[in-house]
């Protein structure tokens, strides 16, 4: 996925920036379908999966990982980035670089350093926005009330 980080808003909790080699497509590259890219903290965003895949209709879109398993990504639809506004998350734009409508083998993560939690082609082809936002808010309160019980 390519970001711009113009798109980034910084988050206290979603410790990752895009960097400028993220910023725009290689040369050559041919457009193809956009997704946005929602990055959360690996423990909310593991919640998360979790409440999606047991929502009905197991609504939820490919997810990457990061190399140290510190953020997790959802592809989301693009244009969502623009109206993002969860704190402790980020969305960026990808420009182009979030095809995933891809049949038969699974494509490399499209960026350096991430592997697929849940890759293309055995999910949804992006995750909604509005029933992401209601995973992760519920995925913070379990984490809350959990720790809150130590």
């Amino acid at each position: 996925m390519k970001t711009s980080a113009a798109a980034w808003k910084p988050s206290p909790t979603a410790p990752h920036r895009p960097t400028d080699e993220h910023g725009t497509p290689p040369q050559g590259t041919a457009p193809v379908d956009p997704c946005d890219l929602v990055t959360v903290p690996a423990r909310q965003g593991l919640e998360a999966v979790d409440i999606l895949r047991r929502a009905a209709g197991d609504s939820v879109g490919p997810v990457l990982h990061d190399g140290g398993c510190d953020t997790l990504g959802f592809l989301v639809p693009p244009g969502t980035a623009a109206r993002w506004d969860l704190p402790g998350s980020a969305c960026t734009q990808t420009f182009g670089r979030g095809d995933v409508s891809v049949v038969g083998e699974v494509p490399a993560p499209p960026v350096d350093g991430t592997g697929w939690l849940l890759p293309p082609g055995e999910v949804d082809p992006v995750t909604d926005p509005a029933l992401l936002r209601a995973a992760l808010g519920q995925a913070a309160r379990l984490i809350e009330a959990a720790d809150g019980c130590r």
